[in-house]
């Protein structure tokens, strides 16, 4: 492809979902569109980016943004931060809503559900501590492909594999012929939305905890920012915010401080958190 038609790919992708295309990474936006453009009608990309260039159509945008998207994902990914849920946070939920009520956890990059899953799975393996307290878990994402696969909740043996140990996987999913699907009542635990972290999302609500991990690694450090403020909004003043291992909020803003000890846990007011972690 011409440079100029990388730069263009790179403008648009930057614009719709605030993925930078580093030029160690512009080789994607060539294995990635190629088969999109194929899948179109194109004879080439080149024919898909100048097409793109005259009339900038909303749904071959949303594609080009959608085969841009990674998702790659597998259930208790990291470990680190399901252990900090099970030790810290899920304790602290119980203890501030006394054992009732309802807390709402957001997951806002769900890709195919295993994240959101995982957090289902161990509130459900935590039922003694939560009491009656009811988790409202709400799951969003860019593509809409990959919502439709994590409201199915079906994954092959090979994601299954991927984080599950077999006594979780025996007690969690039902077998479909070469696949598992997850039970019922723990679908029923999680909502699926669609959003693009750069639009308003203020319509989500307030939430307890945020989940936005592994997805700002991706933003320039100005929508990294514009992000975290925002979400710093949804969160009360003892919310919140798990972000992934390659990730941190210290020299972007200060709307977060990390909790102490916690890898991957920030707070709007870590003392606050803290203060009440200890009294629980």
């Amino acid at each position: 492809m011409k440079p100029e038609e990388l730069d263009y790919l790179s403008k648009l992708v930057r614009r719709t979902s605030g993925l930078v295309v580093t030029k160690e990474k512009v080789y994607l936006l060539e294995s990635r569109l190629k088969p999109l453009a194929t899948q179109k009608g194109f004879t080439t990309l080149s024919d898909m980016v100048a097409s793109l260039r005259q009339r900038e159509d909303p749904s071959l945008v949303t594609a080009v943004t959608e085969a841009m998207t990674t998702n790659e994902t597998f259930f208790f990914r990291d470990k680190t931060p399901f252990e900090v849920a099970q030790e810290m946070v899920f304790p602290y939920l119980a203890q501030k809503y006394n054992r009732r009520g309802k807390a709402r956890i957001w997951t806002a990059a769900a890709s195919s559900g295993q994240e959101i899953y995982s957090i289902a799975i161990l509130a459900k393996e935590m039922r003694n501590i939560l009491g009656s307290l009811e988790l409202e878990l709400i799951g969003s994402d860019i593509s809409r492909d990959v919502l439709e696969k994590a409201k199915a909740g079906i994954y092959s043996q090979f994601e299954v594999q991927r984080g599950l140990s077999a006594p979780r996987l025996v007690k969690n999913f039902e077998r479909q012929g070469e696949q598992w699907r997850i039970s019922p009542d723990l679908r029923a635990m999680c909502q699926f939305r669609y959003l693009n972290l750069l639009d308003d999302f203020r319509t989500m609500g307030t939430f307890d905890v945020i989940f936005c991990r592994n997805v700002l690694i991706y933003f320039d450090p100005e929508t990294k920012k514009n992000v975290l403020e925002r979400l710093a909004k949804l969160l009360p003043e003892d919310g919140l915010l798990f972000l992934g291992a390659a990730e941190t909020v210290v020299g972007v803003t200060k709307v977060f401080q990390p909790v102490r000890g916690r890898r991957g846990l920030y707070a709007r007011n870590p003392g606050l958190f803290e203060k009440n972690v200890a009294a629980a």
